[in-house]
């Protein structure tokens, strides 16, 4: 959910107080007991808030933490400005202690943690595909499709219990001619027989108003999901040697229509002790280019619908957060609520059209500096400076 913070104004009187808007969704990370969900999240957050031990329900009330989104257009940019202050987007990361079988039902404190997963915008599933006799399977056995279906079974069981009472609420007062509530009963009516069929909300086939309308009913199963497939450290360097991630992926995208990003959330851990030369290092010895909680950071952000515009200066080079579709004037109210209001203008560049052209100056020489309007609708990598009456 949007957060609103507060910055004091240097051009007014110390203690003149403005509000912004940081738009800082969540996304809760989600799965069986012992599938790495805390190991993942220590990785992610490069903390140790997440207590992470071999046994079911070591993590009871939900753990936070803000992560920065990597961005590495950053960095050039600073260096084109003559900045050594990198600012980069961040979003919120919840560590949810395990589901269980039955979890829709409160089994495992199952009503406390289905509660937790309906406050947050997205979900990240951790699947265990690596075998290890030594960590403990809460199945008995390593079976991803298996613990994905018993998730997603909760998920739905949970949303049929809701979506049957909102029907039964949205009925009384349709019978006062309430039309919102008339539209309410008909999308639930289309959408309880899908739930039943043990289908996510999230795959029922819906027109843009039965979009927007079923946002309002709060459904598990209407989040956005990204799977995250645990693996060994070994396997990482050639993932498709493990025996059950091939099968998942496919599963996946066909039953699910989600992602996937491929991580083992125990080489991560080891990785965020490490300085970023030893990491290298590292990285280099288990034969792997890159971090896997890069890209799941990176897909987790796209999943909560969000990109970034730059802004840079003498100052600082910073990333802004804004929800895909956004207009120029609510860009710019990410950085400064007044600034949506006396918006004039903006002026923007790709991010790609910049570096190419070394400066501002030379970019604006070329014609790739841009004037843009009210009605223009921002992309990621936009480099923007916004003129905004006083």
């Amino acid at each position: 959910m949007s957060r609103v913070g507060w910055i004091l104004d240097q051009g007014h009187k110390l203690g003149h107080i403005h509000f912004f808007f940081i738009i800082m969704l969540k996304a809760g990370i989600v799965g069986l007991p012992n599938v790495g969900k805390s190991t993942l999240f220590n990785a992610l957050t490069k903390t140790r808030k997440a207590e992470a031990a071999n046994y079911p329900f070591c993590t009871i009330d939900p753990n936070v933490g803000v992560v920065q989104v990597p961005d590495a257009r950053l960095q050039p940019i600073a260096k084109l400005v003559g900045t050594s202050t990198i600012i980069p987007a961040a979003i919120e990361m919840v560590d949810i202690a395990g589901l269980v079988e039955g979890a829709s039902k409160g089994e495992g404190l199952g009503n406390k943690f289905l509660a937790n997963v309906r406050e947050v915008d997205a979900i990240v599933h951790v699947v265990r595909c690596f075998e290890d006799d030594d960590v403990i399977h809460n199945m008995g056995r390593v079976d991803p499709i298996a613990d994905a279906e018993v998730i997603m079974t909760e998920l739905i069981l949970a949303d049929v219990e809701s979506a049957t009472n909102q029907l039964q609420k949205n009925e009384k007062k349709a019978r006062g001619n309430d039309k919102d509530a008339e539209a309410n009963v008909s999308l639930l009516e289309k959408l309880m027989p899908h739930l039943n069929e043990g289908k996510p909300a999230n795959l029922l086939e819906m027109d843009e108003d039965e979009r927007s309308r079923i946002k309002s009913f709060c459904l598990l199963s209407s989040k956005p999901m990204l799977y995250a497939c645990n693996l060994k450290e070994e396997e990482t360097a050639d993932p498709n040697s493990n025996p059950n991630l091939s099968a998942f992926q496919e599963w996946a995208s066909k039953q699910q229509d989600a992602n996937c990003c491929v991580i083992s959330a125990k080489m991560e851990e080891e990785l965020s002790e490490l300085s970023e030369e030893e990491s290298k290092e590292y990285l280099e010895a288990m034969g792997v280019d890159d971090s896997g909680v890069a890209s799941l950071i990176r897909g987790s952000y796209d999943l909560l619908g969000l990109a970034s515009y730059l802004t840079a200066g003498e100052k600082e080079a910073r990333a802004w957060t804004f929800k895909k579709g956004m207009t120029a004037p609510q860009c710019a109210g990410v950085i400064h609520t007044d600034f949506e209001k006396k918006f004039i203008k903006a002026e923007v560049v790709s991010y790609d059209d910049l570096i190419e052209a070394g400066s501002m100056q030379i970019a604006r020489e070329n014609g790739k500096l841009r004037l843009e309007g009210k009605e223009y609708i921002f992309k990621d990598g936009d480099v923007a400076l916004f003129k905004c009456n006083p």
